[in-house]
């Protein structure tokens, strides 16, 4: 029996599904305290939370664990590469709370529109204020909405009622899939500058978190509104603050660092605040508990991954060319590096894998740069690669070549203020085997890169190979596997070596004394 854990308030359907299906045991509780809780249970398989905060130490005392779902849609508040690093896979339930938020959003512009929050009190205090709570109406408004997912789309759908005019943004979009929500795309600044109210729905992220800022709220109408229901950390809350009482802007928020009582710092600027009801509704609740049963049910029986966020791959993507590709950068990290310092990395990805370049630029980055975590996302790829001065471009492929599911990584380095070194590798995967197909000039290797593996390049004559044979059989070192290509332009010969174990490098320098090679490199992989 599988146990899964419940340390939240979520609706029993999900307990009921799992244990009506009769693989899991599920321990529910909402009051004792988080670790406290996990402590007594780490034979855990599965944990399912809401806005509990699930940090590093508790997926490591949780050593059975493989899966984390998030009843909801945002996972912000879980350590998704912590999870990774430990191997559990986090999944979230998109979707299940996305009429819930919908509603509220259109429930918040109602309500600050005509004053109804601050208009109830007061009439029931026997005041007639009619005066002061005139209103506006949103019929007709331009409504921004940045992100057109499951929730924005709803937004538009809500919203079609009060024949608002509809502005998005969403960079994965198309223009005719927003037009089908009678939805007009536009850039962010455009959409900023020409809405009267913009509603928040994009994730908290590397690339989101603080992205709301000066620059974007300076462009908003005066009197224009902002409503954040999606993550409190996508919006710079001190530009907000500047600009809020110069342009006479409104803010409606629903969403906080932390899903706790106690002082909020957006107090002073928020003209209505909720407790994070964007999903508090009974009917959300259980869609999302539905599927949480359901979703875990799949990953256990059929392996089914659809949601899962914290995949170092997508869908589609065979895990097997991601290690090509690391492979591929760790080659060129051993030929160049000894040398000088990379400075400048070219990809060429070929036949059904090029829709993936962009994750795949991860793997190779990693093969290149030690210190590279491997862990990173797509976005913070190119952030690390800005931010050491490395050049990435991914070329265009001439698909007549028939590379089919290929990898070509160039790497050049700096020597010096004048001098730069090249090499160019190319990989790819037959009948599940790795194979390095190509190093610089000297192409169809196919050599199954395992193992130590040691390369001598020398200008060609015969003997060498017997002399290399020699030297590693008199330190007991076997030879597995060997390819010797020569090049007849250059004269030059490769000499690359599966052998049995590592070769010290006095040694390896001792080999390349005794053959005159040219370059000798030692490669553990």
């Amino acid at each position: 029996m599988k146990k899964v854990l419940i340390p939240t308030k979520l609706d029993c359907i999900t307990s009921d599904l799992l244990e009506e299906h009769g693989d899991y045991t599920v321990i529910q509780d909402d009051t004792t305290p988080l670790p406290e809780f996990l402590q007594a249970h780490t034979d855990a398989h599965a944990l399912i939370v809401r806005s509990e905060k699930i940090t590093d130490d508790i997926i490591a005392n949780l050593p059975e664990l493989k899966v984390i779902i998030r009843a909801g849609a945002g996972y912000n508040t879980i350590d998704t590469k912590a999870a990774r690093a430990h191997g559990v896979d986090v999944m979230n339930t998109p979707g299940a709370n996305s009429n819930a938020v919908a509603e509220e959003v259109v429930a918040m512009m109602l309500a600050d529109a005509r004053h109804i929050v601050a208009a109830d009190p007061s009439t029931r205090a026997g005041k007639w204020e009619k005066k002061q709570f005139m209103g506006t109406e949103i019929t007709g408004k331009t409504v921004g909405i940045v992100g057109l997912g499951y929730i924005g789309q709803l937004v538009a759908r809500r919203l079609s009622g009060f024949d608002c005019v509809l502005l998005g943004y969403d960079p994965v979009v198309t223009a005719e899939r927003a037009e089908h929500f009678n939805v007009t795309l536009l850039s962010l600044p455009e959409l900023f500058a020409q809405a009267d109210y913009i509603t928040l729905h994009i994730p908290e992220n590397e690339e989101t978190r603080g992205s709301i800022g000066a620059e974007l709220l300076g462009l908003m109408k005066p009197g224009a509104t902002l409503i954040n229901c999606a993550r409190a950390g996508i919006l710079d809350e001190n530009a907000l603050r500047e600009i809020k009482t110069q342009k006479k802007l409104r803010f409606l928020n629903d969403v906080y660092p932390k899903d706790e009582a106690g002082p909020k710092s957006v107090t002073d600027i928020a003209d209505l605040m909720l407790p994070h009801l964007g999903a508090s509704t009974r009917e959300a609740n259980r869609n999302a508990a539905i599927r949480a049963a359901e979703q875990l049910i799949d990953f256990d029986e059929k392996g089914i991954m659809s949601y899962v966020v914290n995949r170092d791959i997508p869908l589609g993507l065979n895990e097997h060319f991601c290690d090509l590709a690391y492979t591929l950068g760790k080659l060129c990290r051993c030929i160049v590096t000894m040398d000088g310092k990379p400075n400048h990395i070219e990809s060429s990805i070929y036949g059904s894998l090029a829709p993936y370049a962009e994750w795949l630029r991860t793997s190779i980055v990693a093969g290149i740069c030690e210190d590279f975590d491997h862990t990173c996302g797509p976005q913070e790829t190119l952030n690390y690669l800005d931010e050491h001065g490395l050049v990435f471009m991914n070329r265009q492929v001439d698909e007549n070549k028939h590379f089919e599911n290929s990898i070509t990584v160039d790497v050049t380095a700096q020597i010096n203020e004048e001098q730069t070194k090249r090499v160019s590798v190319r990989g790819t995967i037959e009948e599940g085997v790795m194979l390095i197909s190509r190093i610089n000039e000297f192409d169809k290797l196919y050599f199954e890169p395992v193992g130590p593996v040691i390369l001598f390049l020398y200008k060609d004559r015969p003997g060498v190979t017997g002399t290399i044979g020699r030297m590693l059989a008199e330190r007991g070192i076997n030879i597995e596997d060997m390819r010797n290509p020569h090049d007849l332009k250059t004269d030059r010969s490769l000499a690359i070596l599966k052998i049995s174990q590592i070769v010290p490098e006095h040694d390896l320098q001792r080999m390349k004394t005794e053959i005159d090679a040219i370059a000798a490199f030692s490669i553990a992989f």
